[in-house]
């Protein structure tokens, strides 16, 4: 499975964990774990896209609930950097 492409992995993910209708932005969250990444340090990376997800999950899991948590987490990274 090394030459399957990051939408393709997400959609196997998404249905080996029975969320076969899920509709990930994938460039959304690779954005996310580049910020957390930089802001903070590599490890935080998947940390923070676990988090943000949560949070979405929490909210109703809808896509606008991801996209919010998404956009969120982003700009605390951003402050974080600005901050530092």
């Amino acid at each position: 499975m090394t030459d399957i492409s990051l939408d393709d992995w997400v959609a196997a993910v998404a249905a080996e964990l029975g969320l076969d209708e899920l509709e990930v932005d994938v460039e959304q969250v690779l954005d996310l774990a580049s910020d957390a990444a930089h802001a903070v340090v590599r490890p935080a990376a998947p940390l923070t896209t676990f988090v943000a997800g949560f949070a979405a999950g929490q909210a109703g899991g809808k896509p606008d609930d991801v996209r919010e948590a998404i956009d969120a987490a982003s700009a605390f990274c951003v402050r974080v950097a600005e901050e530092a």
